[in-house]
């Protein structure tokens, strides 16, 4: 893949910016409590492109998605929190209304993208996290005006794809989450790259039926067992739990007062019991792997972390790959955010502001947002 445009080449592109119009596609996909920014870090990512721009007399024009609204102005989706915020930190920068409140946004409509357009005179990526989507506002623009990666956008993809194409060896990379078929491609897109490859979180369960494991209640996909076993018998080394914490029967999730036993299992879980985490031997297990490391990435939780009676297993993981001595990469979404309830986050190298984003870039090496920046399409 060529490099994509940098800020100082939309510079020369333009012959500076000095009273230029510029359009920056951002990510501020913050959460909101009651239209209160519970988290403010997306938008204090985008600091560093928008005073670039700034401090060249740039006039600089902010457009972001936020939440899911279908295609129409919805009150629960409304940017001016952030607008508001923004002000604070970027006076002078003029935030637009959330992008999706136009259908013209997700449907990549070209109407929508001229009005976008209309009056600036370049445009600048810096929404990694939404640049896996072929959206109006990710890949219109650069069709029409000087493009150019921003500081956030260009740091990701240089982390990224170091991590996937020239990785400090031994590498290993850790992936969780629910469920294997989410995650398929980037485990063997990563089975080409890692020395070793650590599975838990609710995705484990069908590599040990694939091993001849009994899975309880646990999460299961059936369809997906003999795919786990030929990833398996595919040469490089898959850690898998050696045992298990499980919630047994008539507990529930997130309900402590429900009831229900939680004890430790080996790595098959009993009839009507429902694994939930890694057990404390596999994760000390899981944390040796990672004392050789060079590079480590982590991509999903180890169990529902969420619960605190079963964020042992993640805390665990957590805390090895802030020590480790390798370059360490979270993979943003669900571990960006266990480790910030862990407080390792500022203890790591890198952690992605774009979850989805990152796991395409590891699979695909390329993604639509960075492919119009560069003139082409993927």
């Amino acid at each position: 893949m060529s490099a994509v445009p940098q800020l100082a080449d939309l510079e020369t592109a333009l012959g500076g910016l000095e009273g230029k119009r510029i359009l920056v596609r951002c990510d501020f996909n913050v959460p909101l409590d009651d239209g209160v920014i519970t988290d403010d870090l997306r938008v204090r990512a985008a600091l560093p492109t928008l005073a670039w721009l700034q401090e060249r007399g740039a006039e600089v024009t902010a457009c972001s998605h936020l939440g899911r609204p279908k295609g129409a102005p919805d009150p629960e989706s409304d940017v001016a929190p952030v607008r508001a915020l923004l002000g604070e930190l970027a006076p002078g920068v003029t935030l637009l209304d959330n992008l999706r409140w136009n259908p013209g946004e997700t449907g990549n409509e070209p109407a929508f993208v001229a009005s976008l357009i209309d009056g600036q005179d370049g445009y600048v990526n810096d929404a990694f996290g939404a640049s896996h989507r072929a959206h109006a506002s990710i890949v219109g623009p650069p069709q029409h005006l000087p493009a150019a990666a921003g500081v956030l956008l260009a740091n990701e993809v240089e982390v990224m794809l170091g991590v996937r194409n020239q990785p400090a060896r031994p590498m290993v990379a850790i992936m969780g989450g629910s469920k294997v078929s989410d995650k398929l491609g980037v485990i063997e897109a990563l089975l080409e790259t890692v020395d070793a490859l650590i599975v838990g979180g609710g995705m484990c369960f069908t590599f040990l039926a694939a091993q001849g494991h009994s899975t309880g209640s646990s999460l299961l996909e059936e369809e997906m067992v003999e795919t786990c076993r030929r990833l398996l018998d595919g040469g490089k080394p898959i850690h898998l739990p050696s045992d298990i914490t499980a919630l047994g029967p008539g507990g529930a999730l997130f309900a402590p007062e429900a009831g229900g036993e939680v004890r430790q299992v080996g790595p098959s879980v009993p009839e009507g019991w429902m694994g939930v985490d890694i057990g404390p031997g596999t994760a000390a297990a899981f944390s040796d792997v990672l004392l050789g490391a060079r590079t480590v990435l982590w991509n999903g939780p180890m169990g529902v972390f969420e619960d605190p009676r079963f964020e042992a297993g993640t805390r665990a993981i957590a805390d090895a790959v802030a020590t480790s001595k390798a370059f360490t990469v979270v993979g943003g979404g669900d571990s960006a955010a266990a480790a910030k309830q862990f407080g390792v986050d500022r203890d790591v190298d890198h952690v992605s502001t774009g979850g989805g984003a990152s796991l395409e870039l590891l699979e695909q090496g390329d993604l639509p947002g960075l492919a119009a920046l560069r003139g082409e399409s993927i």
